[in-house]
């Protein structure tokens, strides 16, 4: 295989019916508008292009989410155990038949309850390739023990839950863009701290966790993290690991922009965590992820898009059996 991309956007396919029952959505130009919002670009709703877009990097695969609009993290609970559903079987049919492209199921770490159920509404369906959830936003403390029943579960299971934040409730981010800028990156390291402090990958070892936009900070502050511990600082425990093994819990995407922090990642997390992440179809994304990682030689571009992904999604099993396609 080419490569597989690890970090790509559809919108879920959800028909006039679907959207009578689900309040705050609505159609508006071939877009879903959520809460009163388009959720663009075009791109977004069309799969096919998807596929053309990979075709023309000589990628074989691409993994499938939502994109945060779609998280509605402030719905109370029966609200968000029907949007969630919907928004599954939506993600669902919007990649149905396309065996390239392979969908990740949102899970709701907001309500811990209902990310659970969930995960068992859609644990024996072998065509998700993995899960996704929001890092930061409003989810609860990913080291909150409510998530333990999840984390037990994810563990068991196998396959790898991509955190992807969402959107920040920090107010200070709403000029120049801030809220992605500097407020993705940070919601990552946010739920990065709170897995890693609260020793979760530790007791939990079967986690394996995706990490879009290289890691955010961590990378940059990790060795940070490390000298709080050795010098006691006040609220920080004793780990059951050291956290320069318990961060190889987590792969990283190659989404930096800056070749300089692709290498510091790759120092962090290790050259085996390391895969490919477009964020097609987005502006702030890449219109080549193998770029990304191409100063580094052919070598590690193929280790990347190909044997790191498959080790992670076990993909030649999935594309070649034909489970996406059923």
């Amino acid at each position: 295989m080419a490569g597989i991309d690890l970090h790509t956007h559809l919108a879920p396919a959800l028909g006039s019916t679907e959207l009578v029952g689900l309040p705050g959505l609505t159609a508006v130009d071939g877009r879903l508008a959520v809460d009163g919002a388009p959720v663009g670009p075009g791109q977004l709703y069309q799969p096919e292009t998807l596929e053309a877009w990979l075709d023309e990097r000589s990628l074989d695969a691409a993994a499938v989410s939502p994109p945060p609009p779609f998280f509605r993290q402030h719905l109370p609970a029966e609200q968000a155990a029907r949007w969630v559903a919907a928004l599954n079987d939506g993600t669902r049919r919007a990649v149905e038949g396309r065996a390239r492209l392979l969908p990740m199921a949102y899970l709701p770490l907001e309500h811990p309850e209902l990310a659970a159920a969930e995960f068992d509404r859609l644990r024996s369906e072998r065509h998700w390739a993995g899960f996704t959830a929001s890092a930061g936003g409003r989810s609860v403390s990913l080291a909150d023990e409510a998530l333990d029943p999840l984390w037990s579960r994810l563990a068991a299971d196998g396959r790898p839950l991509m955190l992807h934040p969402g959107a920040s409730p920090d107010e200070r981010l709403g000029e120049f863009y801030l809220a992605n800028l500097l407020g993705n990156p940070y919601e990552t390291s946010v739920a990065v701290a709170q897995l890693l402090f609260g020793d979760v990958v530790t007791r939990h070892p079967g986690l394996r966790f995706i990490l879009v936009h290289c890691g955010g900070c961590v990378p940059a502050v990790l060795g940070r993290w490390q000298r709080g511990l050795d010098t006691r600082r006040p609220g920080l425990p004793a780990l059951g690991s050291p956290l320069r093994q318990a961060i190889r819990s987590f792969w990283v995407d190659c989404l930096a922009h800056d070749a300089a922090v692709v290498d510091l990642a790759v120092e962090t997390f290790g050259a085996d965590r390391m895969v490919l992440g477009s964020d097609w179809p987005f502006p702030m994304g890449s219109d080549d992820p193998a770029e990304l990682v191409a100063h580094r030689g052919t070598d590690f571009v193929h280790r990347v898009g190909v044997e790191n992904a498959q080790n992670l999604l076990d993909v030649n099993e999935k594309v070649a059996g034909g489970e996406r396609g059923a």
